[in-house]
C-alpha cells in the first residue's frame, strides 16, 4: 500500500482519548512499499560498510572522519531524502523519511551527527527561510557540502530555552545584527559551516532566529566536550563576539525564533523515536546471538526461561515503540496531505501537522528513549560480564542510549508537556475533555452494567484500552477541578498522568496493529503479533493502576479517594492471561531465527 495515497481517516492528534481508533485507519510497517524498503536497505548498508567498521576511530574522534562520512552520505542522497527535489533532495513522505532515520539508528556518534545535520540543522531552514535563503544553503546541506547546526542551548537556559541571553543589536548602517552571546551542548559545533542562532533582538520577549555562516566571523569554539557517551559526536561550547550577520539572513519573523525551535523539537522527537526502534533491533539482534552461543550448566543460556523473559520483553517493547512509531508518522502524513490539498504551502503544511501531533511527538520521544535505555541495559545483563567489557557491542550502545532521555527536551519536560497540551486543548475547545471526564463521575456513582461481552479475539483488549481512557479521564478531570490553574506546579501528578496516557497510546497502537495484521494474514499467520500485544496490553494495566494510584492518594480523601479507588481498580481489571507462556514464544520466535524476526 501505497503511504502517498492512503485515505487520511486518522483522528486529530490527541483524540484517540476520547474517540476509538478502527484498524483499518491506521498504517503498519508490514505496508512499506519496495521503494521505501529499498531507501531503507541503502541506509542500512551505509551504516554497515561505512561507518560501522570505523566506530573506533569515530570515537576516538579522528579529525575529519565523521565529516567526510556525511559527504559519502550525501552522495548517496540518504541525507536529503525528503527535502524538496528542487535543492536536490528525493522528496519523499514522512514515512519514508522515519523509516530511514531508524535505519540509520544503528550508526551511534554518526547517528547524532547525521540526525543533527539533516533534522535540527536543516529543517528550521527548510520551513521557516524564504526563497533566496533556500536556494543559497539548501543544495549545500542536502550534499554535505557545507553542514549545519543548531544553535538553542545556553549554561542558564536548557529546557526554559526562552530564557537565552545571546542578543543581536541592529547595526548602526543597519546592515547587519551584531551578535554577541555563548552557546553550549552544540553538536556538530566543531566542523559544521552554517550555525541556526536563536537570539534576542534588543530586549524582545521572544527569541529570534538567524542564519550565521562560520565565514562571517566573531565565531570562537571551546575544546570538544568529554561526554559518558556518543564520544565521537562533536559537542562544544560556541562564543559570538560581534558577530555580524547580514539582516537578509534573519530567519522567519523578528520575535518567531522560539515558535521555530518548539516546531522543530516536535520533529526531533519523533525521529528520536525512530532511531530508537534501529538501536532496539540491533540490541536485540547481538543478544539474542550471544545468548545462542553463551554455553553454562551445558546448554545454551537461551534455554532458561530468566534469559528467554529478557529477549521476550526487549522484543516486545520495541515491536510497540515500531507500531507507535510509523502510527503517528503516517496521521501526521495524512495531516499535511490534507492541508496542502486544501490549498497551504507545502512547509507551511508539515509544520501544522506537526504542532497538530505535537502530544505523539512528546509521547513517541519519552518511550522510545525509555525503551532502547531498557533494551541496551537488558542486553549488558544477558552478556553478563562480557556485557561490561569494552570489547562487547553493548558497551558502547549503553553509553550512548543515555542521553536520548535528555535530547530534544528531558523525557521530564515531555510528561508534563504532554499533558499540559491536551490540557490547552480542552480549553480552547479544540478536544472535549471535560464532557466525557464528567460522564464517567457519574458512571463512577451508577452501578456498572453488566450487559453482553464483545466478542472476538481482541474482545478483552479493546475492553481494557477503552476502561484505561477512563481512568485517565477520571483521574485528569478531578486534578484540574481540585487543582485548576495551579496544577501545572503538581509536577508529580503530572508525571502520573503523562505515564498513563503514554500506556494508553502504545497500547492502542499494539493492538491496532494486530489487529490489522490478524485481518491480512489471519490469526495463525499473526500469532507472534498477538502475543506481544496481548502481553503488553496486560502488562500496561498495572503501569495504569500504579500511576492512577500515586495521583488519586496525592489529592483525594474521604468518600471521593475511597469512590476514586473502586473506579481505577475497575478500569483496570483484567481478566488472567498467561504472559510467562506467550514470552516463550516470543523469545522462541527471535532464538530460532537468531535475529530480529518481526
Amino acid at each position: 500500500m501505497s503511504t502517498s495515497t492512503q485515505k487520511a481517516t486518522a483522528l486529530k492528534g490527541g483524540e484517540w482519548l476520547i474517540r476509538e481508533s478502527q484498524a483499518q485507519d491506521v498504517f503498519i510497517p508490514e505496508e512499506f512499499t519496495e521503494e521505501q524498503l529499498m531507501i531503507a536497505k541503502t541506509c542500512t548498508d551505509f551504516i554497515e560498510q561505512e561507518v560501522a567498521p570505523n566506530f573506533d576511530r569515530i570515537d576516538n574522534m579522528e579529525e575529519g572522519l565523521i565529516p567526510s562520512l556525511l559527504e559519502k552520505a550525501g552522495e548517496l542522497g540518504i541525507l536529503a531524502v525528503s527535502y524538496p527535489e528542487e535543492y536536490g533532495g528525493f522528496g519523499k513522505d514522512l514515512v519514508t523519511n522515519v523509516l530511514s532515520t531508524e535505519a540509520t539508528g544503528t550508526g551511534h556518534s554518526f547517528s547524532v551527527a547525521f540526525s543533527a545535520h539533516n533534522g535540527i540543522g536543516t529543517l528550521p531552514l527548510l520551513y521557516y527561510g524564504n526563497a533566496e535563503q533556500k536556494a543559497k544553503y539548501m543544495p549545500k546541506l542536502a550534499t554535505a557540502e557545507w553542514k549545519a547546526c543548531y544553535c538553542l542551548t545556553e549554561p542558564s537556559s536548557g529546557s526554559d530555552a526562552n530564557s537565552g541571553k545571546t542578543r543581536a543589536t541592529l547595526s548602526a548602517d543597519g546592515k547587519h545584527y551584531i551578535l554577541n552571546g555563548q552557546k553550549m551542548w552544540i553538536t556538530n559545533a566543531g566542523f559544521a559551516d552554517l550555525f541556526t542562532v536563536f537570539a534576542k533582538i534588543d530586549d524582545d520577549a521572544n527569541l529570534s532566529a538567524f542564519l550565521v555562516e562560520k565565514s562571517f566571523g566573531g565565531i570562537t569554539l571551546n575544546a570538544e566536550e568529554k561526554k559518558m557517551g556518543i564520544k565521537g559526536s562533536s559537542t562544544r561550547q560556541v562564543f559570538f563576539n560581534n558577530c555580524q550577520v547580514p539582516v537578509e539572513n534573519l530567519l522567519s519573523e523578528r520575535g518567531n525564533g522560539f515558535k521555530i525551535a518548539v516546531n522543530i523539537l516536535n520533529i526531533g522527537r519523533l525521529k528520536l523515536g525512530a532511531a530508537a526502534i534501529g538501536g532496539g533491533k540491533a540490541a536485540v539482534g547481538y543478544s539474542v546471538k550471544y545468548a545462542n552461543e553463551r554455553e553454562q550448566f551445558g546448554r545454551p543460556i537461551s534455554k532458561y526461561g530468566a534469559i528467554r523473559y529478557k529477549l521476550a520483553e526487549m522484543a516486545i517493547r520495541t515491536w510497540v515503540n515500531e507500531s507507535a512509531t510509523y502510527r503517528a508518522s503516517q496521521d501526521i502524513e495524512n495531516a499535511i496531505n490534507d492541508m496542502v490539498a486544501g490549498g497551504l504551502d507545502d512547509a507551511k503544511a508539515k509544520l501544522k501537522g506537526f504542532e497538530q501531533y505535537a502530544i505523539e511527538c512528546a509521547i513517541l520521544k519519552v518511550f522510545g528513549s525509555e525503551v532502547i535505555d531498557y533494551v541496551v541495559d537488558e542486553a549488558v545483563q544477558i552478556y553478563g560480564g562480557m556485557g561490561f567489557s569494552a570489547e562487547s557491542p553493548t558497551d558502547r550502545s549503553y553509553r550512548d542510549a543515555r542521553i536520548n532521555r535528555i535530547f530534544e527536551g528531558t523525557n521530564e519536560i515531555n510528561r508534563m508537556l504532554t499533558v499540559d497540551m491536551f490540557l490547552r486543548r480542552a480549553m480552547k475547545g479544540e478536544l472535549d475533555l471535560m464532557g466525557p471526564a464528567m460522564k464517567i463521575a457519574g458512571e463512577l456513582m451508577s452501578i456498572p452494567e453488566f450487559g453482553a461481552e464483545d466478542e472476538g479475539l481482541f474482545a478483552n483488549e479493546k475492553k481494557y484500552i477503552k476502561n484505561f481512557k477512563k481512568a485517565a479521564l477520571m483521574i485528569a478531570g478531578s486534578a484540574v477541578q481540585k487543582f485548576m490553574t495551579s496544577l501545572s506546579k503538581e509536577q508529580e501528578i503530572l508525571m502520573n498522568l503523562a505515564d498513563i496516557l503514554i500506556g494508553i497510546y502504545t497500547a492502542e497502537s499494539a493492538l491496532l496493529r494486530a489487529e490489522k495484521l490478524v485481518g491480512v494474514r489471519g490469526e495463525a499467520g499473526a500469532q507472534d503479533q498477538i502475543d506481544i500485544a496481548k502481553t503488553y496490553i496486560n502488562s500496561v494495566a498495572d503501569t495504569i493502576y500504579v500511576a492512577g494510584k500515586e495521583a488519586i492518594n496525592s489529592y483525594a480523601e474521604g468518600d471521593e479517594l475511597r469512590l476514586m479507588q473502586m473506579g481505577l481498580k475497575r478500569f483496570t481489571k483484567t481478566e488472567a492471561y498467561n504472559a510467562k507462556d506467550a514470552r516463550r514464544r516470543i523469545a522462541a520466535k527471535v532464538i530460532d531465527a537468531g535475529k530480529w524476526c518481526f
